[in-house]
């Protein structure tokens, strides 16, 4: 040791370069899918449920789009849960067709609390079902989704996350650099998480959940990010969450920085939460069980943990220029002509991913903007520690109406005309 503070400024260098590894190696799996032998036998039976607050600008259409999924229509039934309501959510998706809960709760107010309102309900019916299904009400769903999570299903998964697309990525430079943000993640993260038999995360729609999981273990998933807090509950038990990659669900991106920025914290504040609960646990039983997927969640839960650690060395390594007060050993574990590459690499892997889904020409352009919209994540992680204990739930309000024909040809670049009319015949 040279200098004092290498006593803090070597373990911190030596994390970043564990951290950076870790995550550009593992993009590298998520570039190809595999090949898969799907069960296209119709068998399990499905509750759909869409959590609701304040969504009559977009529930109508959502609720139709359920109606006409490529499933038998007697295997599955739409819910629709109107919480703390004060428009007309819950009379526009009963005209649609759903089966509407109302639930007026001041207190526990948010989606978790909202979703384990509405599992109640449904497991004290009398119909059963094999698994939940569970949908934002901005969202749209490409019509084959049933099937997808029937497949998965019938091979024995329990918690299952769909594709995350974006319904309207290119309205605002917010909402495509949100939608690219999701794309790349998508592939580096989740499919190539999947690909190695690492556990994936929830993304609090697009989900499907066995009933027997929820019945067995309870929903009890409630803070900011409920998503991500399920995922590790249920991980901790041993039962991962895996990857649908053609389980596809469009999702309204936020139109405006404001609302992007409102909608990160939080994530980040529920995030913050989440971590502190679950990191001493997972490490624990991974430990103990010696299972690497349980301390692959730690790494998932440490991440924006990283990019505060990150983000101090890189303010400090100016200071370093001026008067050196450390030893600087990056470059003496990793070549330059690594980190040149890997410097690259965060530029060529989104580059791929939108030559893979044949992204529109004005999502190319967009892509000008995506180093912006990622390093603002930084202070939004700095304000998410900070606010981590504030539990107050953020609601972004949804406006974009589409339905799903509207989807099928603002995309129609991605298919040929016959996969575009053999979609469905909506009306």
């Amino acid at each position: 040791m040279n200098y004092i503070f290498d006593y803090i400024m070597i373990p911190m260098q030596l994390i970043i370069v564990f951290f950076t590894l870790y995550y550009f190696i593992i993009a590298f799996f998520g570039i190809c899918k595999r090949h898969e032998d799907k069960i296209m036998t119709p068998k399990n039976k499905f509750a759909v449920i869409v959590a609701a607050h304040n969504e009559e600008q977009v529930i109508g259409q959502l609720v139709e789009n359920l109606h006409v999924l490529n499933y038998p229509r007697d295997l599955y039934d739409v819910y629709v849960v109107a919480d703390n309501c004060k428009d007309k959510t819950a009379q526009i998706a009963k005209k649609a067709g759903a089966i509407v809960y109302e639930r007026f709760n001041l207190e526990q107010r948010g989606k978790g609390y909202a979703m384990e309102w509405m599992f109640e309900k449904l497991f004290a019916g009398a119909k059963q079902y094999d698994a939940v299904v569970v949908f934002d009400a901005d969202n749209l769903v490409d019509t084959n989704f049933l099937m997808e999570m029937n497949n998965r299903l019938c091979k024995g998964e329990k918690v299952i996350q769909g594709y995350l697309d974006a319904k309207n990525p290119n309205d605002t430079w917010i909402a495509a650099t949100f939608a690219i943000s999701f794309w790349v993640v998508n592939h580096i993260w989740h499919l190539a998480k999947y690909n190695i038999g690492l556990s994936s995360v929830l993304g609090g729609t697009g989900m499907c959940i066995s009933t027997d999981v929820l019945k067995r273990f309870g929903w009890g998933a409630t803070c900011l990010t409920e998503d991500m807090e399920f995922t590790m509950k249920v991980l901790l038990i041993g039962i991962r969450t895996t990857w649908a990659h053609d389980a596809i669900v469009y999702d309204e991106k936020p139109l405006t920085f404001k609302q992007s920025w409102n909608q990160r914290k939080r994530w980040a504040q529920g995030h913050f939460d989440v971590a502190s609960r679950y990191i001493p646990k997972l490490v624990a039983e991974g430990i103990r069980r010696r299972d690497i997927r349980l301390l692959d969640g730690v790494l998932h839960l440490v991440q924006p943990h990283f990019l505060i650690l990150s983000t101090t060395f890189v303010l400090l390594s100016y200071l370093y220029h001026i008067t050196p007060f450390y030893t600087n050993i990056l470059y003496m574990v990793l070549p330059i002509e690594v980190w040149t590459v890997i410097a690259i690499g965060q530029y060529v892997f989104p580059m791929i991913v939108l030559a893979k889904i044949r992204a529109n020409w004005k999502t190319w352009i967009y892509l000008v903007f995506y180093p912006l919209f990622v390093y603002s994540w930084i202070p939004i992680t700095f304000l998410g520690y900070l606010h981590r204990n504030d539990r107050n739930w953020s609601h972004t309000e949804h406006t974009r109406s589409l339905s799903y024909r509207d989807i099928l040809l603002n995309n129609s670049n991605e298919f040929s005309k016959e996969n575009l009319l053999s979609k469905q015949a909506i009306k």
